[in-house]
């Protein structure tokens, strides 16, 4: 099965913490949609492709951004080229200031099954300290909308560690949250990347962040909170209700095959034998270009040999609560973990941060806490 990921690259304004492909709206927004289209469709016969599709996601910059008959119509090309399966997971993320009630009924209506909303903070102070374009209160009105349209699977984008945040404001945040009943919450800490407007304050001592314990404990206090409130950790920073854990993502985390179709997207999939991961041009005015051509708009193409494959299954399958599966390494690869990398193992074994489990490789709590340190060993 292949996961898609469908990348709208415009906001109506870039968060002063975001270094992902987006730019505000412009001349380009209105070829987009087509070009995209044509990307898709040019692409079955000519990338590794194994159906069907259990997962589509519509992600950005800001999808909502554009209309939804453009939406609609981009999901159509993809159902009409790829055999997407009739129950597959079909999200669309949404910035709560873009989109309208009438805008949710298209979205549902035509198939999407899945929202992603990004609040962040229910505290209005701190949403504009990190450049988010709407309140709270837009954000309630968005999820209200979203119910009232039929949206059964809402996933709520969080964060920690912001700007003057302290434990009370995001357990606030995280009670009115679960208060609304949300069927997935996705609870990040701020990674405070170079280029950002953010960083560039935070560098010059104009706004100040949380320190690493404060963050740290931000973080077990939610988790605990989220767990009370009937959400259950499966990943390092998601938590779902039975039955919620989001799709496509797991498609990463398993390390299986995808397909990214848009400017900047990723892809990863096995082609002739080997692993190969390839993306596209960061570059829209290049990305319409190279389509108007019949061109797909590919930038780079790695091959990725077996001891790099292994190294990823393991730092991508490690981030789930779960692990991965014994038999699924086995069958990948001809090895067991201990056996692929003996060291790494007592290595980790020796801490105390493998969990007990028969039939997957997993970490415990503390071993989740220390992933960079456990991702080191198998380096």
């Amino acid at each position: 099965m292949t996961g898609i990921y469908v990348h709208i690259p415009y906001c109506v304004r870039k968060c002063a913490y975001c270094d992902f492909c987006s730019v505000p709206r412009d001349e380009t927004t209105e070829q987009y949609p087509d070009a995209l289209c044509r990307e898709i469709e040019l692409s079955r016969d000519r990338l590794p492709y194994e159906g069907p599709v259990p997962s589509v996601f519509f992600g950005g910059g800001t999808p909502t951004a554009l209309p939804a008959e453009a939406l609609i119509r981009i999901l159509e090309t993809v159902r009409r080229t790829y055999e997407v399966r009739s129950d597959a997971e079909i999200t669309v993320e949404c910035n709560p200031g873009t989109a309208t009630y009438a805008d949710f009924v298209k979205l549902r209506a035509a198939g999407f099954n899945r929202l992603s909303l990004g609040l962040q903070s229910a505290n209005d102070e701190l949403l504009k300290a990190v450049g988010r374009i709407h309140t709270y209160d837009q954000f309630l009105t968005a999820f209200r909308a979203a119910r009232d349209a039929g949206f059964q699977n809402i996933n709520v984008d969080l964060m920690h560690g912001l700007p003057g945040q302290t434990q009370g404001d995001y357990l606030d945040t995280l009670q009115k949250v679960c208060d609304l009943g949300p069927e997935h919450i996705s609870a990040y800490a701020l990674i405070l990347e170079e280029g950002t407007p953010l960083y560039t304050q935070v560098r010059a001592g104009e706004i100040a962040l949380p320190d690493e314990d404060a963050v740290a404990d931000m973080e077990d206090a939610g988790m605990a909170f989220l767990k009370q409130r009937g959400y259950e950790r499966y990943e390092v920073s998601n938590f779902a209700k039975s039955g919620y854990e989001c799709r496509h993502n797991l498609i990463y985390w398993d390390d299986a095959p995808y397909l990214g179709f848009g400017v900047a997207a990723h892809s990863s999939a096995r082609g002739e034998g080997e692993w190969l991961r390839w993306s596209n041009t960061e570059s829209i005015p290049e990305y319409l270009r190279k389509l108007r051509r019949g061109k797909l708009p590919t930038a780079e193409t790695l091959q990725i040999d077996r001891k790099e494959e292994l190294f990823e299954v393991i730092m991508l399958g490690l981030r789930k609560v779960k692990g991965i599966p014994r038999q699924a390494f086995l069958n990948r690869f001809g090895l067991t973990l201990e056996q692929a990398f003996p060291d790494a193992w007592l290595n980790v074994q020796a801490n105390g941060w493998w969990a007990d489990s028969p039939t997957h490789y997993a970490l415990t709590k503390h071993g989740m806490d220390y992933l960079n340190t456990v991702l080191c060993y198998f380096r």
